[in-house]
């Protein structure tokens, strides 16, 4: 198992469900055993939730029999020999390998020796922003998804004066498309938060000087946009995505691109290697093409169907995915989406009003359910992700 957080930790469970009683060894990069990242931008920045509280595993949870190799990153699989290279020189021989090693936040070019910039992926970068956040300081957020607009939301209860910006015209069109993108980020004008959208970021400054590379200020003063103005800034966040941590894959024979390369069961171009959680890009019949899904409740759900896979010899056993499923908490909003849409998908508000921001909407392609966006209206989406689920396959 390589990969020590959600989807490694729920594939070993998987694999003991499922009967495998063999030599299990749970390989991690962090040597922090697993724990939860979802409250990483909001309960445990405000304080509220603790590292303690963030634990994955339980005292009564399911006796795993795993040796765990924690702070002992991969540095290469060797398919031909069935064996996996640690960076400290060290190498475990395995029959089966579940590829398990998640994404990495996307940082602003040269801005890694910037004090006051962020990104917030693992507890360690949760810590060195909460520092940060003092009362009245400035924050810019680079980038309007549903991290940046957590941190945003997180930042302005505790006083901050904030500013987002989103290179895209509109905030979450990907997502949720451009019409329902700019409903669920009015909440950041509406709670006084500045959003700046259609612009991209130029460059940062520190010491009111430009940033160049290594030799730049030792403190983030601002962004500049390439509209020309400047954004003052204290503290600065990148929230532009992650990068799936594959490239010590480079050499191993397995297909990679945007991830690593997966049937609808995880399965890989090597029988006895399987790919779960931020790194899998897993066939999609939604998308048409391997797609990966970034979401908490992918990595502990599809580490089941994979690990089914590498048991019966790298042969998908048929149990379909779910569609995808995330949620995001902001300004004291509960916001949930299942499914997938594109362009020209027929919206429709089933309940409430998008003036409110309290509303329940359906996608619909060729008369098809294929997606559900909430806004405060749980028990509604439960109700109606039912019925995604048991709609039909298909594109």
């Amino acid at each position: 198992m390589v990969g020590a957080s959600l989807a490694g930790l729920s594939a070993a469970r998987a694999l003991r469900a499922q009967g495998f009683d063999g030599r299990l060894t749970i390989v991690g990069d962090e040597s922090r055993r697993p724990y939860d990242r979802p409250p990483l931008s909001k309960g445990f920045l405000v304080g509220d939730v603790t590292e303690a509280d963030l634990a994955l595993e339980c005292d009564d949870d399911d006796n795993l029999d795993a040796t765990w190799l924690l702070g002992a990153p991969a540095s290469r699989l060797d398919a031909a020999c069935g064996a996996i290279e640690l960076a400290d020189g060290s190498r475990i021989d395995a029959d089966g390998v579940v590829l398990a090693t998640g994404s990495r936040a996307r940082r602003w070019p040269g801005s890694d020796e910037l004090a006051g910039v962020h990104v917030i992926r693992t507890v360690d970068d949760a810590l060195a922003l909460r520092e940060d956040l003092r009362p009245g300081a400035r924050m810019v957020v680079i980038g309007a998804g549903f991290i940046g607009a957590e941190v945003a939301s997180t930042a302005r209860k505790l006083g901050l004066d904030v500013t987002v910006v989103e290179a895209a015209p509109t905030p979450l069109a990907v997502q949720l498309g451009e019409r329902l993108g700019t409903v669920v980020s009015s909440a950041h004008m509406a709670n006084g938060t500045t959003l700046i959208c259609g612009t991209v970021v130029a460059g940062l400054t520190g010491e009111n000087r430009p940033l160049r590379g290594s030799s730049g200020p030792d403190r983030v003063t601002g962004v500049n946009l390439a509209d020309g103005r400047h954004l003052p800034a204290d503290v600065v966040v990148v929230g532009i995505g992650g990068i799936p941590n594959i490239e010590w894959l480079r050499d191993s024979g397995l297909q990679l691109g945007n991830g690593v390369l997966c049937g609808a069961g995880g399965e890989t171009t090597i029988p006895n290697v399987v790919a779960v959680g931020d790194c899998a890009a897993w066939h999609d019949d939604l998308h048409g093409a391997p797609h990966r899904v970034e979401h908490w409740t992918g990595a502990l759900e599809r580490p089941a169907i994979a690990v089914a896979t590498l048991l019966a010899g790298g042969l998908h056993q048929g149990t379909p995915a779910k569609a995808p499923y995330f949620w995001s908490d902001q300004y004291g909003a509960r916001i949930q989406f299942a499914g997938a849409t594109r362009s020209g998908d027929e919206i429709t508000i089933e309940e409430g009003s998008c003036d409110d921001r309290c509303f329940l909407a359906t996608y619909r392609r060729d008369g098809r359910l294929v997606a559900v966006l909430a806004v405060d209206q749980p028990r509604l989406f439960g109700r109606w992700r039912r019925q995604l689920v048991a709609a039909p396959a298909g594109v």
